[in-house]
């Protein structure tokens, strides 16, 4: 374990539960929640490679609201509901077990950071929101590099710094 120098995670569906955003409107929304935001991620993750593919790059932020437009024409719901969906996308609830964990690996002191598809604005919103900003050492955005995980260019990003 000493040879550990740092414990990398991936934002969105790691640390932070990418269905809580359609879940706190699942009384709005209806029995369909769980399908409708499903939906809405796995269409997010399938736009971020088309666009990598494509060598098209748009922020995640763009990406995020073209799949949710795509998702709730797809499920039907109310387009008056956007804005609320998008403003509970930025700050999405962390996995129960997610604070505790961070602390105990912070407390034993590895350093810890997030390597994801999201903006840094984003990225810093969320973590913020969460109370968890004191516990990580970098936040690493694809935006540095312009091209969406699997692409190994954004594995290079924290992999440079802590070799240095």
């Amino acid at each position: 374990m000493k040879n550990i120098k740092a414990i990398i995670f991936d934002a969105y569906g790691t640390l932070f539960d990418v269905n809580s955003a359609a879940e706190k409107c699942k009384d709005k929304i209806g029995d369909k929640w769980e399908g409708f935001a499903n939906f809405w991620r796995t269409t997010q993750l399938e736009y971020t490679w088309l666009r990598s593919l494509m060598k098209r790059h748009k922020d995640f932020w763009q990406i995020t609201e073209d799949s949710l437009d795509k998702s709730m024409k797809t499920f039907n719901i109310n387009a008056s509901m956007k804005n609320e969906l998008l403003n509970l996308y930025k700050v999405l609830s962390p996995f129960k077990e997610v604070p505790e964990t961070l602390k105990k690996l912070k407390e034993k002191n590895f350093k810890l950071a997030i390597l994801s598809n999201g903006t840094p604005y984003l990225l810093k919103e969320l973590v913020e929101s969460n109370n968890l900003d004191k516990l990580f050492d970098d936040i690493f955005s694809i935006e540095e590099v312009g091209i969406y995980k699997p692409d190994s260019k954004v594995y290079d990003l924290p992999i440079k710094k802590i070799q240095n």
